[in-house]
């Protein structure tokens, strides 16, 4: 027969300093989990790895931690808690310091190492600690005594990434190390206070150590965690066919039965099956697992602050005072409230707040944002999680196992509530990430949807005067192969974000876009526009300078033809006027000699002569000497053909009929003199148009950088007049997510509080069972 003995003797004046040595153990346990969140990438960079491998940093501190947590209950059952208590301390001292030393040698390896010592260690910490206040503490104290852990945990956890940002802004962001230094001083004091005051725990174990059981229960949290962070609950298919979710899944499921055997066989199983057919350990676990999902919301309440606030990112750490301050007063009250009306009221009153406060930050907080909402939001989520987190569900664990089996016990209850913290996450943060995927086509909606140019010198002008040039009918033809730039429609250019060709938005803009907040998303959308100015205007300008330098080209190739034109047309016009002055000499020759036939035939008529003139005579031969004179020579030859007066009559009408024609043929001559004159007029005007169109081309053509650069400061300021709507567009879009984030954390405290009703409080209330045993007979 196995002989067991367990002695744990503690001196009421030790009691206090027992207490402190381990709240500072679970306070610095707790505090690690979330210091080294806002160093993430500071440290990252520095050890030159990128951000995929970088986070691995964090997760190989959750699964080493979850898996550590029942094999350290375990140990503590099997060799006492004061020597696994102040070994996991050391391991969790030792890689503190490894990983403040993996800065000094530049190695990312090493800080992996030393975060997966430091998990190992801090997996031992908390569910010790924990078992040694629920058995250390008399019965009517016990709920007294698992408040103040829940207290302390629920603070440092709370308070992990205000801690990490803190040292950095303190040490500054090139001594990151001093994040895991500042472990040092507080494992040294556990150490070595807990060497002299923490009670011996002596206890006798012949049974094998489990060594099969612990491997596989190992390698099962280490896969089913792995799996579960990796899974896309939004894209649950697709990403259940990654391998870095199903092979994992399938090696837990695959083991779970081989581990239930193996517990079945071993001697002293690291894990208890009677736990999982024990009604209220089930309900317990359950509720522990869904206790959580529940607190996970909590570690949205700084991004979640500063979106409903529109206060810059950081700040919004400072409100999670409000959360750890209220948290950490309701533990210890909900431990009071247990020994006196025991852990199923309270856990079900801290659900019931819970979802108060869930329900108040979603219906409330989200549609009318303000201090005082979010305050009163967070002072019921802080009650809320002091009341849930851990306090009654340890209580109920601790009432429904033997002492013996406190630790290991606890550490289960601690690795089933880390599997909901895991998973958690992994669904809340989808839900923001799917509203921060509307946030930047919401935006990009909202900002100015046309890019207008100041005004470009002549643009208005230059068409004006292109386009009549083009009327006229003279210069339709010359300038018909000839075409400008319409200059008046660069005046407003179309923007599409969305769908412009022009632009490809490049991944460090997605990026900046994605990272923003709500502090942040005017001047990002800014920055956006600016580079999308920088990247688009160089063609869009290089094209209207083609455009105008072709229409240029063209006109200065129309100017040549139009002087060959004119030169023609003076050519023609010459020629027209000394024609014109020939005309106009014959004419008054042809008059002159008019007159004088006039004269003569008049003269014939007076004399009263016969219509035949002397036989064999002319009408030359038998004027006076003086007469033939004066006329012109073409006349005498003429009047040397007339014989009779008939004919002198004839040639008078003639030379009637042939002034007359002449003098029209001149009209038609001066008209056609005129029209040249005009044309000429025309050409000259034209050729003075179209150099001065060259001229104020290239003067709008030297123009067009500035206005666009004008035009760019314009559409700036335009998002700058848009900044209330940009910032609520945001605000309003990412409160969707969170909404979903702490309608999830009603939900869930609602099931919890469905779960709970199956728990039986019998023979569960330590004051009850205490009385009982101190008034039952001696035998």
């Amino acid at each position: 027969m196995e002989m067991m003995l367990m002695t744990n003797v503690i001196k009421k004046p030790n009691l206090v300093l027992i207490t402190i040595i381990y709240l500072a153990g679970i306070f610095m346990g707790a505090i690690d989990t979330g210091i080294v969140t806002p160093a993430r990438t500071i440290i990252q960079s520095n050890l030159g790895v990128d951000g995929q491998t970088g986070i691995w940093m964090i997760t190989i501190y959750t699964l080493a931690y979850a898996a550590s947590i029942p094999i350290m209950g375990k140990f503590a059952d099997k060799f006492g808690r004061k020597y696994v208590y102040l070994l996991s301390v050391t391991l969790f001292g030792t890689g503190s310091l490894l990983c403040g030393l993996s800065q000094e040698v530049g190695s990312f390896s090493m800080l992996l190492i030393a975060r997966a010592i430091q998990a190992i260690g801090g997996g031992g910490i908390v569910p010790v600690a924990t078992a040694e206040f629920g058995t250390s503490y008399p019965p009517e104290k016990r709920g007294m005594a698992l408040g103040m852990v829940g207290g302390v945990y629920g603070i440092a956890n709370i308070f992990g990434a205000s801690a990490g940002s803190a040292i950095l802004d303190l040490f500054g962001q090139n001594n990151w190390q001093f994040i895991f230094y500042v472990n040092i001083p507080i494992t040294l004091f556990i150490i070595l206070a807990g060497i002299f005051v923490l009670p011996r725990c002596e206890r006798r174990d012949t049974k094998k150590v489990d060594g099969l059981g612990i491997l596989t229960l190992t390698i099962m949290v280490l896969s089913l965690l792995y799996g579960l962070k990796n899974i896309d609950f939004f894209e649950f298919l697709n990403s259940m066919k990654s391998t870095d979710v199903y092979p994992y899944l399938l090696i837990f499921i695959l083991l779970l039965p081989v581990f239930v055997l193996i517990e079945k066989k071993a001697a002293d199983p690291v894990m208890n099956l009677k736990y999982f057919t024990n009604k209220n350990i089930v309900v317990t676990l359950i509720i522990s697992f869904i206790s959580g999902v529940v607190m996970m919301g909590m570690i949205f309440v700084p991004q979640f602050s500063e979106n409903v606030l529109k206060i810059k990112t950081g700040s919004g750490g400072y409100l999670v005072i409000i959360l750890g301050l209220f948290a950490g007063v309701a533990a210890p009250v909900s431990g009071k409230l247990i020994d006196k009306f025991g852990a199923k009221l309270i856990l079900a009153l801290g659900f019931i707040i819970s979802i108060v406060g869930s329900v108040f930050l979603v219906f409330v907080t989200t549609y009318y944002p303000n201090m005082l909402t979010v305050v009163i939001g967070l002072v019921f989520t802080g009650l809320g999680i002091g009341f849930t987190m851990g306090t009654p569900i340890n209580y109920m664990m601790m009432a429904n196992t033997d002492e013996a089996e406190s630790n290991s016990a606890l550490a289960t209850v601690s690795l089933v509530r880390s599997i909901g913290t895991a998973i958690a996450p992994t669904i809340m943060v989808g839900f923001i990430a799917a509203a921060g995927g509307n946030i930047q086509s919401n935006v990009m909606n909202l900002l100015p949807q046309e890019l207008t140019v100041p005004d470009l010198p002549y643009a208005k002008e230059l068409t004006e005067t292109f386009n009549t040039l083009k009327a006229n009918p003279q210069m339709a033809e010359k300038l018909k192969d000839i075409t400008i730039p319409d200059l008046t429609a660069m005046q407003t250019v179309k923007i599409d974000f969305n769908g412009s060709s022009d632009f490809e938005m490049p991944e460090d803009l997605k990026n900046l876009m994605k990272d923003s907040d709500v502090t942040t998303i005017v001047e990002n959308s800014k920055t956006l526009s600016s580079r999308m100015f920088d990247m688009i205007t160089p063609n869009v300008i290089a094209s209207i300078e083609a455009g105008i330098d072709q229409g240029i080209a063209g006109i200065n190739a129309g100017i040549p033809e139009l002087e060959k034109q004119k030169e023609k047309l003076n050519e023609g016009y010459t020629g027209l006027s000394q024609g014109i002055m020939g005309m106009e000499a014959g004419i008054k020759e042809q008059k002159a000699a008019l007159t004088q036939l006039q004269d003569i035939l008049e003269m014939m008529s007076k004399q009263g002569g016969n219509n035949a003139l002397p036989k064999g005579m002319s009408l030359a031969e038998l004027l006076p000497p003086a007469a033939k004179q004066q006329m012109p020579v073409a006349v005498l030859e003429e009047l040397e053909e007339v014989k009779s007066l008939e004919q002198l009559k004839a040639r008078e009408e003639g030379l009637t009929k042939a002034i007359a024609n002449l003098e029209t043929e001149l009209e038609k001559s001066k008209k056609g003199q005129e029209g040249m004159k005009a044309g000429l007029r025309g050409i000259e005007t034209a050729e003075e148009q179209m150099n001065d169109m060259v001229t104020k081309m290239n003067s709008l053509k030297a123009a067009i950088p500035d206005s666009f650069a004008k035009a760019k400061d314009n559409y700036l300021k335009a998002i700058d007049d848009k900044k209330a709507v940009l910032e609520e567009s945001f605000q309003t879009t990412l409160n969707v997510g969170f909404q979903r984030v702490y309608l999830t954390s009603a939900i869930a405290a609602a099931l919890a509080i469905v779960f709970l009703a199956f728990y039986s409080n019998k023979g569960t209330d330590y004051k009850t069972a205490a009385l009982e045993k101190e008034n039952a007979p001696t035998k």
